[in-house]
Order: C-alpha cells, then structure tokens, then sequence
C-alpha cells in the first residue's frame, strides 16, 4: 500500500487492513468523494494508506438520478469492523449523508465498509465482505487500482472479480 496520510505504524500486529467504497451523485459528487478521502484520513483508530483514482459510474437499480463518482480507500485500522462501521457512519452524517436512506438513491455521500482484514461477519448491521461487491462495478474497478490482488474472503481475488463483472460504463475520470 502506499501511504497517504501520516506515517505508518512501527508495528501492524494489532492492525488490519480495511477498504472502503466511496460515492456520491449530489452537491458536487467530485469534491464530495474528496472530502470523504480527507475525513477517512481524519478517522480515529485509522490510518488512510490508498486512496483510487475517482471513477464517473451509471447509478446501479432503477431509480432515475444523476451518474455517481465513485473511489475505494484503503485503510490500516485497529478499530473493530463494528466500530469501523459506526465511525464511517458518523462520517457520512458530518458530511452531509441524510436520512432516509434510499436504496440505490441519489446521495451526497455514501461510505461503503468493503473487506476488513479477512473477518466475515452477516449479522442485522454489519455484512463481511460487503454483500453484492461481485456484482458491482462501481466498486470492484476503483478497488482493483489499490488492491488488485487482495483476496476477499470466500469470493477471490479483486483483480478476478473485477474481470468477471459487467461493465455498465464505468469511466475513469
């Protein structure tokens, strides 16, 4: 990985890799995606260590809105992949993600929690790996640029997955 924000950590046995999908289609999706990279870099229990290139991707589902801008980041955490979740969503709150949340609906801000590590969780709130990341484009082509050859537990590596996937327009900006 190629560091980011601040400088590793002299020890990574109590760290684990996290990557998070990024996206908006509201206020300016561009800056909104970089706003999101610079809070990720701010995330206590976190550090930003990759961040994509951006990525303009047609809106997945059938709601009628504008395309998407959407990046992956990949982080160092000792945070628990709940806690992980809960600070990602404090994220998008501060950014400006209001409620309800749609599904496959327009948004200012979206903040994914992807693969952590190599846990698997499917409980009520959180799902490890992000359930549907076979099928999506919008995140496997911008994760396949930091993490190629990360293995997501139980699928296989980004780079196959990504290979596999239909490409609905995906366009790097």
């Amino acid at each position: 990985m190629n560091a980011v924000a601040g400088e590793l950590p002299t020890t990574f046995s109590r760290w684990l890799p996290a990557y998070v999908g990024i996206g908006s289609n509201l206020s300016d999706p561009h800056a909104q995606v970089q706003r999101a990279f610079e809070a990720l870099a701010r995330l206590p229990g976190a550090l930003l260590v990759s961040r994509s290139p951006l990525y303009r991707t047609p809106p997945f589902g059938d709601v009628v809105q504008p395309a998407f801008v959407n990046a992956a980041a990949g982080l160092l955490t000792q945070l628990s992949p709940e806690d992980l979740l809960a600070g990602l969503r404090a994220l998008e709150k501060t950014l400006g993600r209001e409620p309800p949340r749609e599904r496959w609906g327009p948004r200012a801000i979206d903040l994914d929690l992807l693969v952590v590590g190599r846990e698997i969780r499917d409980t009520d709130t959180l799902k490890l790996p992000h359930p549907g990341i076979v099928q999506r484009d919008f995140v496997l082509y911008p994760l396949a640029d930091i993490a190629p050859d990360l293995d997501v537990p139980g699928l296989g590596s980004v780079s196959r997955l990504r290979d596999r996937v239909v490409n609905r327009g995906v366009e790097r900006l």
